[in-house]
């Protein structure tokens, strides 16, 4: 896809902003922006009075203390600056809903804020909305202590609940954007599932505040097409920006993939990855392009795929390119036997009361169906300096990493690394230079042409600019 089929793409399939000249202000049914005050009823109240006029609610400068809320079709829950709306600490003010939830479909808490099922949507900024969520990590990383003792580390992130910061569900025409201050998300930040013509603009992503919070993932799109991700400025405690489709045997069940999305223009200052494809993967991945990302340390990877051996799905037309690392350990990572502890549920035999959703999660999935084909992957224009690590590359000798295409990169690392199980790859116009004077190993069965190491050269390093991209917009 060439950046003129893509803009083509976004002029056809991306969504508007709804514009709406009438306004209902929650004040006018009782929220009181004290900070203290549970408003989550008030600020419902104009939501719903909001949806029969197709109205954008308001809020006077102040911080709305809030259980889950939900924007109705043809409403903009408009947050301005100077607002803040400041998730609850009690999960008895999220009620549970039928969601889906790292990869399986459950019941589980509701967002802060949701749009489900609705069309015509629309959440703006320049405001904050802020989970408050420290006291949700920790009850995560206490549960998790005890599971891991018992090898359950598997279904620690299932069995603590914890709030998402916003989520659109079945949903389409979405937008949410205009300068909007996420921060301290209970779990993942923006959940896009199961939805068609969303459109992320211009927001700025802090979790690290107050600690650093498990699972505090930016964006992730799941099972959903036609998404548009620009201008986000990005700092988690584990994916950035994220593609998922489905979890073994219920992502395979589901089966819908995550299709014609365009993920650009911004940056990442921590997390797991820059961007990241899986590790849910079941219902496959076609027509994705991601371009002009930066990334920073201390994120950990610059262009990662991740799957297990029982989780499926493949890829076709996955585009990335222009891409500015610097000070990422590793440059491409792609395994397919991702963090086993948390990939592969098995219930212990004496283990009788146990959640529905535990069997789910063991089910098995045969070999057949639960190797991830991956293949059609195009990268290019990638400059990394600082790294340690080039190539982190694992699969499986029976089911191959095939047709990657890798142009014009230019890496500077500690040492070259290694590709393994890789058949028809193509690399091209590759300056690759290694601190150990290290080539990049691969395994007996690869089938790769066009891998150059260079002579160690002095580096000449060039910092991205770093000024987030809703700084640009503003300027």
């Amino acid at each position: 896809m060439t950046r003129r089929l893509a803009n083509l793409f976004i002029v056809l399939f991306a969504c508007a902003a709804p514009v709406s000249a009438a306004t209902v202000n929650v004040k006018d049914f009782g929220a009181k922006g004290d900070g203290v005050t549970l408003d989550t009823v008030a600020i419902q109240k104009a939501i719903d009075t909001a949806e029969a006029t197709h109205s954008t609610v308001t809020f006077a400068p102040g911080s709305y203390l809030s259980g889950s809320i939900f924007v109705k079709s043809h409403v903009v829950l408009q947050i301005d600056k100077g607002v803040t709306l400041l998730g609850s600490q009690r999960l008895a003010d999220y009620p549970v809903m039928r969601t889906r939830i790292a990869g399986i479909e459950m019941l589980w808490p509701a967002a802060l804020v949701n749009i489900s099922n609705q069309t015509d949507a629309s959440i703006e900024g320049p405001g904050t909305i802020d989970g408050d969520g420290k006291i949700f990590w920790e009850s995560y990383w206490s549960l998790r202590e005890k599971y891991e003792s018992h090898g359950l580390r598997w279904a620690a992130d299932y069995d603590a609940q914890r709030p998402r910061l916003i989520q659109i569900f079945k949903s389409s025409n979405v937008h949410l954007g205009g300068g909007l201050h996420l921060r301290r998300s209970g779990f993942w930040t923006v959940h896009i599932c199961y939805s068609t013509g969303v459109t992320v603009h211009g927001i700025t992503i802090r979790n690290n505040v107050d600690g650093r919070g498990p699972s505090t993932d930016g964006v992730d799109i799941d099972s959903s097409r036609r998404i548009l991700v620009e201008k986000a400025d990005i700092s988690v405690n584990d994916d950035a920006l994220c593609l998922k489709a489905g979890r073994d045997s219920d992502g395979l069940r589901v089966n819908r993939p995550t299709e014609d999305v365009i993920i650009r223009d911004s940056i990442v200052r921590a997390g797991a990855a820059v961007i990241t494809i899986g590790s849910e993967t079941s219902g496959g991945f076609r027509n994705i392009q991601a371009y002009n990302l930066i990334g920073l340390s201390p994120v950990g990877v610059g262009i990662l795929f991740k799957s297990a051996h029982t989780r499926g799905g493949w890829s076709d037309n996955i585009l990335i390119h222009d891409i500015t690392l610097a000070d990422v350990p590793v440059v491409f990572r792609i395994t397919m036997n991702w963090n086993p502890s948390y990939s592969y549920a098995t219930i212990p035999a004496e283990m009788k009361d146990y959640p529905a959703y535990w069997k789910i999660l063991a089910t098995p999935v045969p070999q057949a169906e639960g190797r991830a084909n991956f293949h059609n992957v195009k990268i290019w224009n990638v400059k990394a300096t600082g790294a340690k690590t080039a190539f982190d590359v694992n699969a499986y000798p029976e089911m191959r990493l095939s047709h990657f295409r890798f142009k014009s990169l230019q890496i500077e690392a500690a040492t070259a690394g290694h590709i393994y199980d890789a058949q028809d790859w193509i690399f091209s116009a590759v300056s690759l230079t290694t601190a150990d004077k290290s080539v990049v190993a691969l395994s007996d069965d690869a089938n790769i042409n066009g891998i150059v190491s260079l002579e160690v050269s002095k580096p000449t390093k060039t910092e991205p600019s770093v000024k987030s991209f809703a700084e640009q917009d503003r300027n």
